[in-house]
């Protein structure tokens, strides 16, 4: 690909992404929403941090696990907004997890209120959270990354994938992502770091 085509390519991912969130997007399930409205796709959210590196700053608020075994965005802070823990609930038959009580302080460690953050989890509904609890504590420029890293679930009942997560999200949107670790990004309670 020549470099004007790339350069025409982000430019216009940069626009679309700029009109959707200006605008609201009323396709945005209710849990992917936030009090702030500020609201990319994965293939936005890279092709905004690509251009801006020192001003975009990534968020994956997914559990250690998720971040570790699943994989991650290499440039992505992992503050986890709730952390798994090993049994399922009786009544809900679900995994139990609990919020990290020190969510907004961990993040408060690595990221100033005026920064510009782009929010995952795994399929935004607890990047959405992450957001309102940000929001709540004086950020501004929180963005839900709707499709969060490993994207929605396929519905095509006669496919050998169905309900696999392969629609969008960042792993599939053809971004970089990787299973190696960099300290600097990895989760440590009480050890967040500044950038």
């Amino acid at each position: 690909m020549k470099k004007h085509t790339i350069f025409a390519w982000i430019a216009a991912t940069l626009l679309l992404g700029l009109a959707a969130t200006a605008y609201g997007d009323p396709s945005v399930p209710p849990n992917k929403q936030t009090v702030l409205g500020l609201y990319v796709t994965a293939r936005e959210a890279f092709t905004r941090w690509h251009t801006d590196k020192a001003h975009i700053k990534i968020l994956d608020v997914r559990t250690p696990g998720d971040y570790i075994f699943v994989g991650h965005a290499p440039m992505a802070a992992n503050i986890p907004i709730r952390f798994l823990e090993p049994r399922i609930d009786a009544v809900t038959n679900r995994p139990v997890m609990p919020l990290n009580e020190s969510f907004v302080e961990d993040v408060r460690k690595r990221f100033k209120p005026a920064d510009t953050l782009m929010v995952m989890c795994r399929s935004g509904g607890r990047s959405a959270a992450a957001v309102n609890m940000l929001a709540k504590a004086g950020y501004k420029n929180v963005y839900n990354i709707v499709d969060g890293f490993e994207g929605d679930a396929l519905k095509l009942p006669e496919s050998y994938n169905n309900g696999r997560r392969l629609v969008n999200g960042w792993k599939n949107s053809g971004a970089p992502w990787t299973y190696r670790l960099d300290p600097q990004l990895t989760y440590n309670h009480g050890d967040a770091r500044q950038d």
